[in-house]
């Protein structure tokens, strides 16, 4: 068994997952892989069927490694046993710092449950992990820190400048730099989907959310309601059409109660349901004045 083909198969495998094609990667035929390779392709198809909704085969891994433990930790954190996935991840940040997958996956329920200094605690320690780098470069953007994320991608140019993860990352960075950023994150995006390797709904996305920084609404709309055809269940193509209704003027209602049912939980949501409160919470300051 050639061992740099096996290597190679591995990183196809990497790159279908990190382009969204979680689909191709549960259908991988892994049985090719050398041992060594084994372990990394079964905890990314174990990941791909946790994207794709699908936690049962993680729940019931046995725990015998870190990495399948962190797979575990996070497909309890996707099915709602957050209190247990919590405990697991702490116990494996603790335990096992160094372990790449614990890195990650740990540090992503970390995050996910508002832990963010310890998850980035967690990464700090990586050694060239880019899924680290490109975790890293997420929390500092939800934490409004785009200094810090763009120092992230610009220390991670330095050895991985072609790397997909890298890539995207800068695209992100892009995003909330603005400027000039928003045509080069467009351009990211627009070479992805031209890759015939890539997931369609993620390039989609990418380009609309560029075109929208850029004013060119009619082009984000044709972007989105084409993609809203072809997946019509996909919450971020979901999300970003309701924010493209909000700039045009349009209802997006129904577009929300879609979303409300295909994950109740996401971040548009919240964000809509904490502001709706916070006009209520002002509202009830001021009575209605009636003249007699």
């Amino acid at each position: 068994m050639d061992p740099f083909s096996t290597e190679g198969e591995l990183l196809n495998i990497h790159n279908a997952f990190h382009s969204g094609q979680y689909q191709n990667v549960v259908d991988f035929d892994t049985t090719a892989l050398s041992t060594e390779n084994q372990l990394p392709a079964r905890v990314l198809k174990l990941r791909a069927q946790i994207a794709l909704g699908q936690t049962e085969n993680a729940l019931e891994v046995e725990e015998d490694t870190p990495d399948l433990a962190a797979v575990k930790a996070l497909a309890k954190q996707s099915a709602g046993d957050t209190d247990a996935a919590l405990q697991l991840a702490q116990d494996l940040a603790e335990n096992y710092p160094e372990n790449n997958t614990v890195q990650v996956l740990a540090a992503t329920v970390l995050q996910a449950q508002g832990h963010s200094e310890d998850a980035l605690s967690l990464l700090s320690k990586h050694q060239d992990n880019l899924e680290a780098v490109a975790l890293i470069v997420q929390i500092h953007l939800q934490q409004n820190r785009t200094d810090l994320a763009l120092k992230e991608v610009q220390a991670a140019k330095r050895w991985a400048q072609d790397s997909l993860l890298v890539n995207l990352a800068e695209s992100w960075v892009g995003l909330r730099v603005g400027g000039e950023k928003y045509q080069s994150a467009f351009y990211v995006y627009e070479e992805l989907a031209s890759a015939p390797s890539t997931s369609a709904a993620l390039s989609i996305v990418g380009q609309a959310v560029a075109e929208l920084h850029l004013g060119r609404l009619p082009e984000a709309e044709a972007a989105l309601t084409a993609a809203l055809e072809q997946y019509p269940d996909h919450a971020e193509i979901i999300a970003n059409t309701i924010v493209l209704n909000v700039l045009a003027g349009k209802p997006s209602a129904e577009l929300e109660a879609q979303l409300n049912q295909i994950h109740s939980s996401h971040p548009l949501l919240i964000d809509i349901q904490e502001k709706s409160d916070l006009f209520d919470v002002a509202a009830a300051k001021y009575s209605p004045k009636v003249s007699s």
